[in-house]
């Protein structure tokens, strides 16, 4: 954030809840030692300003040295992580409760993403108005794409989901208590699929 433009702790918190909180998020229990430790690693300054009626305000900058960092930082390749998705998770085992259950969930995060793609699409124009100019906003366009793509893509996924489970709950169940047929049940609980 502070490559942007010098801010204070309470300035990053703010820009970080209007730019990128739909993949990164800090607390201010992290932005403030995190900048601690910038100064006192002298890859960021900080200035006191003096306010009236209120407490003193500190500034931070990006020293040079602390972009040197930063650019190093931005060379690597990004570290493979594994989404943890408690609606997949909830959908994996949803055979344990009704299906209508597992369709409401759904539901649910279909009108999030419904909310989200409004959002992206808010977002991606305010950029476009008013920051076209800025060496910025090609970067910043990518990133709200890739949110703007992703939520298209959940949307569809929803809907083909729903109608599977529609589909599989529409077929007749037969009850049957022999035990091959219990014992059919057990093997197929048993069974572990490839997940990748």
């Amino acid at each position: 954030m502070l490559s942007i433009k010098p801010m204070s702790g309470y300035d990053i918190k703010k820009l970080i809840e209007t730019s990128i909180s739909n993949f990164w998020t800090e607390s201010y229990g992290q932005i403030y030692p995190i900048l601690k430790t910038l100064v006192a690693e002298k890859l960021v300054t900080r200035t006191t300003e003096k306010q009236s009626g209120k407490p003193d305000r500190h500034v931070y900058a990006l020293t040079d040295a602390g972009r040197d960092v930063l650019r190093d930082w931005l060379a690597l390749a990004p570290t493979p992580q594994v989404d943890r998705n408690e609606l997949l998770l909830k959908l994996f085992f949803g055979e344990e409760i009704p299906v209508d259950v597992s369709l409401a969930h759904m539901a649910e995060f279909r009108l999030r993403h419904e909310q989200l793609l409004e959002r992206y699409q808010a977002i991606e124009e305010n950029i476009k108005s008013e920051h076209a100019e800025n060496p910025n906003a090609p970067f910043w366009l990518v990133t709200v794409r890739y949110g703007r793509r992703t939520s298209e893509a959940l949307l569809r996924w929803c809907d083909d989901a729903a109608h599977t489970l529609g589909t599989a709950t529409a077929k007749p169940v037969a009850k049957v208590s022999t035990p091959t047929a219990r014992r059919s049940r057990t093997e197929r609980r048993r069974f572990s699929p490839p997940i990748s």
